[in-house]
């Protein structure tokens, strides 16, 4: 039961998260616009990943898909990597530590997750 909330406790924030960057992201917001030009982004990236967010963080919370599922995994992993370095790079300081916050939730996500949302490969599975 444990491993079970733990699962989704950390998947929730994980989405619940992407969710809002996303709208951030897509919405023009001015801490957002000019968050990634402090740490050397170009704009376009902050679309790519308001679109990105919310598709990876729905191939998280949704059943099936599990190979999908392992795709959004790696990419919330090199996402908040970069940012991280990303951050550490421009001195931000204790911020540029939220991104590693955030990949230590997807880990709990990723280690608990029910058998059935894990890809096994070399099977038939989409």
């Amino acid at each position: 039961m444990a491993r079970k909330v733990a699962y989704w406790v950390s998947t929730a924030i994980v989405s619940a998260m992407s969710f809002f960057a996303a709208f951030a992201y897509l919405s023009g917001n001015p801490q957002a616009v000019q968050g990634f030009a402090h740490v050397g982004y170009p704009q376009q990236l902050r679309i790519i990943l308001g679109i990105m967010k919310p598709l990876g963080a729905i191939a998280l919370l949704f059943p099936g898909f599990p190979k999908l599922k392992e795709w959004a995994y790696a990419g919330f992993t090199f996402a908040w990597i970069s940012a991280f370095i990303a951050h550490s790079l421009a001195k931000d300081g204790a911020e540029a530590f939220a991104p590693l916050v955030l990949l230590a939730l997807l880990v709990v996500s990723y280690l608990t997750r029910p058998v059935s949302r894990n890809w096994h490969p070399g099977t038939l599975q989409a």
